[in-house]
């Protein structure tokens, strides 16, 4: 039979962007591209023929093979995260795609992972964290600050979390929080979503199995919860847990144990849980889709995420943060919005939340051409959406709207309508000082 390396010319594998290499059923590497070369800092002549785990020394190799998995599974693996070490032994953060390579016959004869350097993302992240709020997590609302003071006041505890709120409020955000201030934050934290998998393989991510348990278990397999021994787990739409899976977690939680599928081994392992939903676990406990007793478990120390509608306040610093965000990714020099955009934002009632605040300025960042995003430049199911700022007082009537109609104009005046320092003047913030412009129908002579 022809090698992998055959089916795949050099010229087609060096042309590629991320890095690639193939293995053959023996999961000894058999083509390495340029680009893997690059990443790594290691030669193609030194791995051809090495098995793969001996060259990458990842952890995921070891315990979560990539080309493993989609042998069970039957289905491609995208957008896994893992660390291989270069020729150095620095860690490299990586996002993987794995895929089997079938002959003619539909014969599986190998194996092929793609992967991207994310290192480039982590400097980003870092840059972005100097100028936020709390560990990454953006906004100055009360009902955020109290969030923070709860996740410092628990950062000693072992105790579960309980995170809930509307479907992009920044949930994980609060859970990579929960666990970098914790006694554990130098240990594993994994992560899984319970959504995204069917029953039997979420027992297996989560509980791991071993060769034979069902039919794609052609090798044995470590679970989640074992990878997260002594360090902390975040299990992610904690609702959508089948009902059978709950007792198996609620034992985690109660005694520390588990066996993996088709294994009678009780293991024992030291794991806090973080979990997360953006459903009402009490009516799912009255519809008998969630365990009441798990709700206990798990609800410890609960922490209510608001949507971003509850927390107006913080979308200039969000959409500033978003803006440094794509600027250092696009290498664009855009460095804010104008009031009548920033306005149409405030307006909008944010079905999507921060996530999508921030598909919104990505959208207007690919759009724009200047340093300044403009109100055109916006999605037009944002502008369409932003509520009307009501005008539903009159100057002429109501003595106090008046006093501050004269003050706001003279202000204005006084600063040659400069907002920013008419705003500082009048102890307010630019957006509210917009707002009111707007409002009073207030005119540069």
């Amino acid at each position: 039979m022809n090698h992998i390396e055959d089916k795949l010319p050099d010229v087609i594998l060096d042309s590629l962007g991320e890095g690639l290499f193939t293995v053959d059923k023996d999961f000894r590497i058999n083509s390495f591209n340029r680009a893997a070369e690059d990443i790594l800092g290691i030669k193609k002549q030194d791995v051809i023929g090495d098995f793969c785990k001996n060259i990458f020394n990842s952890k995921r190799c070891k315990d979560d093979c990539p080309i493993g998995r989609v042998l069970e599974t039957g289905e491609n693996v995208y957008d896994l995260e893992g660390h291989f070490e270069d020729i150095n032994q620095n860690r490299i953060p990586v996002k993987m795609n794995a895929a089997v390579l079938k002959d003619k016959d539909g014969v599986p004869i190998g194996g092929v992972v793609s992967f991207r350097d994310m290192s480039y993302l982590e400097t980003i992240q870092q840059s972005l964290i100097t100028t936020s709020n709390f560990h990454g997590i953006i906004g100055q609302h009360k009902s955020m600050q109290e969030i923070y003071d709860l996740i410092d006041e628990v950062s000693d505890s072992d105790s579960s979390i309980l995170i809930m709120g509307e479907s992009g409020t920044g949930k994980e955000l609060i859970a990579n929080a929960a666990q970098i201030t914790s006694l554990r934050s130098e240990k594993p934290f994994i992560k899984i979503n319970c959504s995204v998998f069917p029953p039997q393989i979420l027992a297996s991510e989560l509980f791991g199995h071993v060769k034979g348990s069902f039919t794609d278990a052609v090798r044995d397999r470590t679970g989640r919860f074992e990878l997260a021994d002594k360090g902390t787990i975040f299990l992610d739409e904690i609702a959508e847990m089948p009902l059978q899976m709950q007792v198996q977690l609620l034992r985690v939680l109660q005694e520390g144990t588990f066996e993996r599928l088709g294994e009678s081994i009780t293991r024992k392992v030291d794991v806090r849980v973080i979990a997360a939903t953006n459903k009402d676990l009490e009516n799912e406990m009255e519809r008998g889709a969630f365990r009441e007793d798990l709700f206990y478990r798990l609800n410890v120390i609960p922490i209510k995420v608001p949507s971003l509608r509850q927390r107006k306040s913080d979308i200039p610093h969000l959409v500033q943060h978003f803006i440094n965000k794509f600027s250092l990714i696009s290498g664009k020099k855009i460095v804010e919005i104008d009031d009548e955009a920033l306005d149409i934002l405030l307006g909008y009632h944010w079905p999507g939340n921060v996530r999508e605040l921030e598909n919104t300025i990505e959208y207007a960042f690919a759009r724009s051409k200047d340093s300044v995003i403009h109100a055109s430049k916006l999605p037009p199911v944002i502008r369409r959406g932003s509520e009307c700022i009501s005008d539903d007082v009159s100057v002429e009537d109501n003595r106090k709207s008046m006093n501050e109609y004269m003050r706001i104009r003279e202000t204005l005046e006084r600063y040659h309508w400069n907002r920013s320092k008419a705003a500082t003047e009048l102890g307010m913030g630019r957006t509210t000082l917009w707002r009111k412009i707007k409002r009073y129908g207030l005119m540069k002579a």
